[in-house]
């Protein structure tokens, strides 16, 4: 004996489907599309401010104050999301959400970051203030603790003078990199 659907039946199920896979993927989409300039950005990243999945290695730590577009006033709570390639791996699984303290400071520690073929190494940042969004990235030295900046963060970032250059230092295995951003 034959099962057969009814149309109504085959209607409403069809319905529910269509729904829900349009509903899945405009999710989907939504999450990894906000304009990101840079690969391996995760909007649904966690809060927090130690990266190291290695408890031995190279380990940098990053620091710095987010100032306003003067250059002058060090903004209080402004977001910052940082991401890049895990050591010996091609995924973006080092990912953390931090904010920036009263004084505008901000500080994270990670495991030295991958590559990818072609480029330095690097970790970029996506600092959001209340309507304001600039992304950058921090590029790193194979000669650790050589730290530099893109032509990009150079032209965007003028009115910093002299605090627009990163500076870095070395003890044991970790590495400190002092790096400010304007907004």
């Amino acid at each position: 004996m034959r099962n057969i659907t009814s149309r109504r039946s085959f209607l409403q199920k069809s319905a529910i489907a269509t729904t829900g896979i349009a509903l899945l993927s405009s999710n989907v989409v939504n999450a990894f599309s906000d304009n990101c300039p840079y690969d391996g950005y995760n909007p649904y990243t966690d809060a927090k401010t130690d990266l190291r999945t290695v408890s031995l290695g190279q380990h940098i730590k990053v620091k710095g104050s987010i100032y306003g577009k003067t250059g002058l006033s060090p903004i209080s709570n402004a977001k910052i999301e940082v991401w890049h390639l895990s050591p010996n791996s091609s995924k973006y699984r080092h990912r953390g959400k931090l904010k920036t303290n009263a004084a505008g400071e901000y500080s994270f520690i990670t495991d030295f970051p991958n590559k990818e073929d072609g480029k330095s190494h690097r970790i970029y940042f996506k600092v959001s203030d209340s309507n304001k969004t600039y992304f950058t990235e921090l590029i790193l030295g194979s000669i650790i603790p050589a730290a530099y900046i893109t032509s990009k963060h150079w032209e965007e970032n003028q009115e910093l003078g002299e605090k627009i250059l990163p500076v870095s230092e070395k003890f044991l295995n970790t590495t400190t990199i002092n790096f400010n951003i304007s907004i």
